[in-house]
């Protein structure tokens, strides 16, 4: 008898053939720049890092990999960040083929779409910003890049760091094993990556109401209302903070201009981003957690970043105010959130969390510092891909822990959880309901 997937279990096998492919190919002999083949189990970590647009690595990619191998990466790093059913949809609409209804659900939950009416024309809409954002970033770092490298390897550059970029992957090609810190001084770089990092982030709702309500925000659905100005202001929160705490510390030996660009840099990679302009381990103890919090947050739901997601925290936020001040219903935007939201956002985030100490736990046990453990389960279930450098030293299951790690953060936990669990009908006799202490 056939097995018919649904639409969670669909994408979750998605994910884990994308995966396994990359690691075949990356353990291939040609996609290593000496010819000497990686073993499997490290092509493996590398394709579900790049797959779960990450960004955490055994090796430098630059002189590691060959050219092959880097264009295997920078494939996975694409797909990964648009769902592989994202691509495929590509595909039938240039063959011309009919979507399915199947196809459909499961393009919901890839694009983030609220119904499945119109999420081919969503899908159509994030094809084109990402190629529109993408495209304006290869212009953009081509003047950085081909002067420094060359017309060939500039032009790569350019286009590897701007799919990376938008994708929040954080893979670079620097070949000096601090990620963009030799740039950090570039207004145009920071800048660049920056806004690619936000548009990627933002989430392709949000972009469906820019192209077509413009900037009348009353029009906007309430989804990209709460993502927009919530990522707004922890963006904000989040620069001034770390310029207030690294700014004689950290920071201390760049002038002020960098000084602000650096600490704008910090907060904007922290939302699952996964590059960076400053070690991470010089951070203070107080950004240290500031960053935890901000790559648990992540980005928007439908969005190429990870995290439990701004929109997720929003509801949080606003469930526990509406709360506080005893109102039965919570109110933002003259809308009201629907009971089953509230209830998802608590599960999602309760999910989340005790995945996140479980992996720190394993990191823990085989003998890596709790600060250290901890950056790094955080980092890698919200996709971040940041490390205080202890990725490439982690031993074989905590390399595994974290890369189930980031297979839940990239697929979602609420979605692994439901892929594995059988469905059950809701029962015509419900329990008696009882009362108990909470708080």
């Amino acid at each position: 008898m056939r097995m018919r997937l649904n639409a969670v279990q669909t994408l979750m096998a998605g994910f884990a053939v994308l995966i396994f492919c990359g690691g075949v190919l990356l353990a291939l002999p040609w996609a290593s720049r000496t010819g000497e083949a990686v073993p499997f189990a490290d092509a493996l970590f590398t394709a579900a890092s790049a797959s779960c647009v990450t960004g955490l690595a055994l090796y430098d990619t630059a002189t590691r990999f060959s050219p092959f191998g880097q264009g295997v990466i920078l494939l996975l790093i694409q797909v990964g960040g648009l769902g592989f059913m994202t691509v495929s949809i590509l595909v039938s609409l240039l063959l011309r083929r009919r979507v399915g209804l199947h196809r459909r659900a499961v393009l919901m939950d890839t694009v983030g779409a609220l119904q499945l009416g119109g999420v081919v024309r969503l899908t159509r809409r994030a094809l084109a910003v990402t190629a529109a954002c993408e495209g304006a970033g290869v212009l953009l770092l081509s003047f950085w890049f081909c002067p420094r490298y060359g017309l060939g390897r500039g032009l790569w550059m350019a286009v590897f760091h701007s799919i990376s970029a938008f994708c929040n992957a954080g893979f670079d090609l620097f070949g000096t094993g601090d990620s963009l810190a030799s740039a950090a001084g570039s207004p145009l770089v920071n800048l660049t990556v920056m806004a690619l990092i936000i548009c990627g982030g933002l989430g392709f709702l949000v972009w469906d109401d820019l192209l077509t309500h413009r900037l009348q925000f009353r029009r906007w659905r309430l989804h990209s209302k709460l993502v927009t100005v919530f990522t707004l202001a922890l963006y904000a929160g989040g620069a001034a903070a770390f310029y207030l705490l690294e700014r004689d510390h950290a920071f201390s030996g760049a002038s002020g201009f960098q000084k602000g660009l650096m600490a704008a840099f910090q907060s904007v990679t922290a939302r699952t981003a996964g590059f960076a302009t400053v070690d991470q381990a010089a951070l203070s103890q107080s950004s240290t957690l500031l960053m935890l919090v901000l790559m648990f947050i992540g980005a928007g739901s439908g969005s190429t970043g990870g995290g439990v997601k701004v929109n997720t925290l929003s509801v949080l936020l606003l469930s526990s105010l509406a709360r506080v001040r005893r109102q039965e219903d919570v109110n933002v935007f003259q809308r009201r959130l629907d009971g089953e939201t509230i209830h998802k956002a608590y599960s999602s985030v309760s999910l989340y969390l005790m995945a996140c100490l479980a992996g720190c736990m394993v990191l823990c046990v085989e003998g890596i510092a709790l600060d250290d453990a901890l950056f790094e389960a955080v980092s890698a279930i919200g996709t971040v891909g940041l490390s205080r450098g202890i990725t490439a030293s982690l031993p074989a299951l905590s390399q595994w822990t974290i890369l189930l790690l980031m297979f839940s953060g990239r697929v979602g936990s609420m979605s692994v959880a439901m892929a594995v669990t059988r469905d059950r009908p809701q029962p015509k006799c419900r329990n008696v309901p009882e009362k108990i202490l909470i708080g």
